[in-house]
């Protein structure tokens, strides 16, 4: 398991009035309503896709995805993308801030988390994550082959999958080190010569007058306390996705060239965006 980051000022408690509670709870029970009941519709879908399609999955990522669009209209946020997506098998690999980064890039791209392990075990998040096709691995070297297998298994069946190399969520203000274990996977003999890898900028702008990392959930942030300051702004922000030129995985010597050209793309474009506000549509 990764350590989480410990860099910068976590803020403290955010007071929340009678209002912001209000709306909190106004909010939150409309989202839970939008996610846990299309859960269960995707289910069902899943009944008849599962013998039918095997591990591709032709109707079920289109509901998540109407999901995590609709979540950020119930939060009252913006949304926008700049960029192509790439059309050609291979992986996204993206910048972390927060657990709004889930619904941000499920809204605009029909992908496939790589997560650790320990998340498939967490109430709640753990059932959606599994539900939603969520590769789980353990972060450890000896099992390269084992997760190069089914990394191939899932990109042969056309999912593309997404995977934060920093290993860690930040305060949105900065792109922390990219770790490269992951690379090593898409430069097996089965791979290479097929795979690209397409850098994402996620870009988070705060609502007026809040802090400029407003969005960010780090350090020893609690998740419940950090989604309830989230519900109950009354103005909200914006999250801003920059999908950048997809990489060729044969065109890099190996898996710390890619993982440093993914992170230097990435924190080019997130320094050059990061404050400037945003033009979102909705």
């Amino acid at each position: 398991m990764n350590a989480t980051w410990q860099g910068g000022d976590e803020p403290g408690p955010t007071a929340i009035g009678w209002p912001g509670r209000g709306l909190a709870v106004l909010r939150g029970a409309v989202l839970a309503v939008l996610v846990f009941g299309s859960l269960a519709v995707l289910l069902l879908v899943r009944l008849v896709e599962r013998p039918l399609y095997a591990p591709r999955r032709p109707v079920s990522p289109f509901i998540t995805q109407f999901v995590c669009r609709n979540a950020f209209r119930v939060l009252g946020m913006g949304f926008s993308t700049t960029g192509e997506l790439m059309r050609a098998p291979g992986a996204v690999v993206a910048n972390h801030s927060s657990w709004l980064d889930i619904f941000a890039l499920n809204a605009r791209k029909r992908v496939y988390f790589v997560s650790k392990s320990e998340v498939a075990g967490w109430p709640g998040i753990g059932w959606l994550a599994r539900a939603t096709g969520t590769v789980f691995i353990d972060r450890d070297p000896r099992l390269a082959r084992q997760h190069t297998r089914l990394f191939e298994e899932r990109l042969r069946a056309g999912h593309k999958l997404l995977f934060f190399p920093e290993g860690t969520s930040s305060d949105g203000l900065r792109v922390l080190p990219f770790k490269p274990t992951l690379f090593q996977a898409f430069f097996s003999d089965q791979l290479r010569e097929f795979m690209q890898v397409q850098p994402v900028a996620v870009i988070y702008h705060a609502p007026a007058g809040r802090p400029a990392a407003f969005y960010g959930w780090w350090g020893s942030m609690a998740f419940a306390l950090h989604l309830l300051g989230v519900l109950a702004a009354r103005r909200q922000g914006a999250v801003e996705l920059a999908y950048l030129e997809p990489l060729r995985v044969a065109d890099f010597a190996d898996r710390k060239a890619l993982a440093a050209e993914c992170e230097r793309r990435i924190r080019a474009c997130h320094a050059a965006r990061i404050g400037q506000g945003a033009d979102v549509g909705d």
